[in-house]
């Protein structure tokens, strides 16, 4: 089992900047993938970004430019540093690990960017 526990969320005006962060613990050791996903009121779950183990990272074209996925591996911490927020990038954002199949998912945390 992997437990994913996200944090960081809130409140931010247009352009403003956030960092989210998930928190990983169980059985970390063969992790494959981290990734984010967000979903907004009545839309679906979408992929924002991903790192894998050897730190290769990808975006969605909607982010890309603004935000940052990185990881600090001796505390199990994946975060996504998003600059230059648009109130399009309000959802709820979700940490997603996979590992070998099985994928596994956090609570999620909310983002809100308006004025």
């Amino acid at each position: 089992q992997v437990q994913l526990v996200e944090s960081g969320g809130g409140l931010v005006q247009p352009g403003g900047s956030l960092r989210l962060s998930c928190a990983a613990s169980g059985n970390i050791a063969t992790i494959n993938l981290m990734r984010w996903f967000r979903q907004a009121p009545g839309k679906q779950r979408q992929w924002v970004a991903g790192i894998s183990s050897d730190e290769n990272t990808n975006y969605a074209d909607s982010v890309k430019g603004r935000f940052t996925i990185s990881k600090d591996n001796a505390k199990n911490t994946v975060y996504l540093q998003m600059h230059s927020l648009k109130p399009e990038d309000t959802a709820v954002y979700y940490c997603h690990a996979l590992r070998g199949t099985t994928g596994y998912w956090g609570q999620g945390t909310r983002v809100t960017v308006s004025s």
